[in-house]
């Protein structure tokens, strides 16, 4: 099985991605909003939360993919909007064809330890991270091109006004996540009491996100965890003074321009 998903995550990553997207992309409805992030950047718990405060519901990870399913699963998603409109998750820069998108980003040195664990995990990743990092910053490790492309495009979209886009930092939604949603509920012009998210809240810590992994195993599960620690800041312990002033100089003005202004190596 781990060779079998070594020749499939190639090829994702080859020129096949391209048209996939646009079949996956097909049969969209102007009123539909995107759930975006770049991988490991919190999309599966934000999910989760907007499930039980839109269905009123406890959500697993089989019930979610009904209301915010990956984008080319769309057909069965719950109506949840105006107009009929569905939630759909998506990994994928930002494409014309989105028209109003949350965008949750979290910090690329944060993103960068994550996906190491998560693709070790899986068997895709057999480099120790000083050679992971390297390839990670240059957007050789996933289908979706690197961290910093997939941020530039999402906040170009919005700053010039191509699509009406909500940033969520996850940072901010892990300190404060009941006005984070709160904020979210808004953009997307739902009205909810503030005891119905702070109940979402409360049944996805992370702690609870790992019971619900235990209960429905994911592809990550059999040599790690897909719900990891959800951390902020957890590389300023783990990254090597080198490691962090090489993301400073491939992805330094991108975490400025989303405020993770703190482009800092670590002593040691």
């Amino acid at each position: 099985m781990s060779i079998l998903r070594k020749v499939r995550h190639q090829i994702a990553k080859g020129p096949v991605h391209k048209p996939l997207t646009w079949i996956r992309h097909r049969r969209l409805r102007a009123a539909d909003v995107f759930v975006a992030s770049y991988p490991r950047s919190g999309n599966t718990w934000l999910r989760f939360m907007l499930y039980e405060i839109l269905v009123g519901q406890s959500s697993t990870f089989t019930n979610i993919h009904q209301l915010v399913p990956d984008v080319g699963k769309q057909g069965n998603a719950l109506p949840v909007l105006a107009d009929n409109g569905r939630l759909i998750k998506t990994h994928e820069a930002y494409l014309p064809l989105y028209h109003k998108a949350i965008y949750l980003v979290r910090d690329a040195r944060d993103v960068a330890l994550s996906e190491f664990a998560y693709q070790k995990a899986l068997g895709l990743a057999e480099d120790d991270f000083d050679t992971y990092l390297p390839r990670f910053l240059a957007g050789e490790l996933n289908p979706f091109g690197s961290w910093t492309a997939h941020v530039d495009s999402w906040m170009d979209a919005k700053d010039k006004g191509y699509a009406e886009v909500f940033v969520v930092r996850f940072d901010e939604m892990r300190s404060q996540p009941e006005d984070s949603l709160a904020d979210i509920m808004a953009f997307l012009n739902v009205p909810v009491g503030r005891e119905t998210i702070r109940r979402a809240v409360a049944n996805n810590s992370v702690e609870k996100m790992q019971d619900k992994e235990k209960v429905n195993p994911q592809k990550a599960s059999a040599r790690g965890r897909f719900i990891r620690s959800g951390a902020v800041g957890g590389w300023r312990e783990r990254f090597t003074e080198t490691q962090a002033e090489l993301v400073e100089k491939f992805a330094g003005s991108v975490l400025c321009r989303v405020g993770f202004r703190e482009v800092e190596s670590v002593s040691r």
